[in-house]
């Protein structure tokens, strides 16, 4: 990892414990538990606590609810506004990743590539060389390292209920050379299989496309919120508000529609497997 990777992370670790410190002196200030205080925002106890101890961010918009709620005259706000730009979107969107872990569903829509969590190790390594500016080689090996783990999720003994939509341009690409993409298609074949796992690909050629404004993804937590995150070139947003995830539930519902059926997804993928 270079030396400039590990400043950066030290000094994102380093005010999010401020930012994390500030909130529990408040909250106990004003008599909250953790699991109260959760409670008044729809959120779970875990969340407070882990951004209190750091390793979760404090997202701007919440903590302008908790200026109000404590009665801090936007002193949470104020520590966010100095962070330095790089803290404010932690790297690799840990938030993100705390809610994929414990998602009871997952809907994916993606355009641009293999959704995360059914890359191979040799497809997410190519994904990792491919970034401008480039990473070191150590950095990518842990990368590649954190996708593998993630895809655990799948996996688990009682994993989540889980579809991925993906736009046929993305498995057209060769992204790697010819033996990643191949080994890239066999493994969403198998996939395909898994019962609990709805794959379907939007062919190309349609008239209508519900996803022109990019990929998504929606994400239901055990306590049945219901979160939607995208990626943009310069950052990512995690969003709870319920008018904006109907929204984008309503666009997943219609590519699914869109989106070849399960079977003929099979058959497809089975065909481009049949090409090589």
């Amino acid at each position: 990892m270079s030396t400039t990777t590990r400043s950066r992370r030290a000094r994102n670790a380093s005010a999010m414990k401020m930012v994390g410190a500030l909130l529990a002196l408040y909250r106990e200030a004003a008599g909250y538990t953790q699991r109260s205080l959760g409670e008044v925002f729809v959120i779970s106890e875990q969340q407070i606590a882990s951004i209190e101890q750091g390793r979760r961010p404090l997202k701007p918009d919440l903590a302008e609810k908790l200026d109000e709620l404590l009665g801090t005259k936007g002193a949470l706000s104020a520590a966010l506004r100095h962070m330095p730009e790089v803290d404010l979107v932690p790297l690799w969107a840990e938030e993100y990743l705390d809610r994929e872990r414990e998602a009871i569903t997952i809907s994916w829509y993606e355009s641009l590539l293999v959704p995360g969590l059914l890359q191979t190790e040799a497809y997410a390594r190519s994904v990792f060389l491919s970034r401008v500016p480039v990473y070191d080689g150590d950095e990518i090996e842990q990368f590649v390292a954190k996708r593998l783990e993630r895809r655990e999720i799948l996996h688990r003994k009682v994993p989540p209920t889980a579809s991925f939509v993906i736009w046929e341009a993305a498995l057209r690409d060769r992204l790697g050379g010819q033996d990643v993409y191949v080994e890239q298609i066999q493994y969403l074949r198998e996939y395909a299989d898994v019962p609990g796992i709805a794959l379907q690909i939007l062919p190309l050629g349609r008239t209508s496309h519900a996803g022109l404004e990019g990929p998504f993804i929606l994400l239901e937590t055990p306590e049945h919120q219901r979160l939607a995150y995208s990626e943009t070139q310069r950052g990512s947003t995690l969003v709870a508000d319920p008018d904006e995830v109907g929204i984008l539930s309503q666009k997943y519902a219609m590519l699914r529609t869109q989106a070849l059926n399960t079977e003929d997804t099979r058959d497809l993928l089975d065909r481009l497997l049949g090409e090589q």
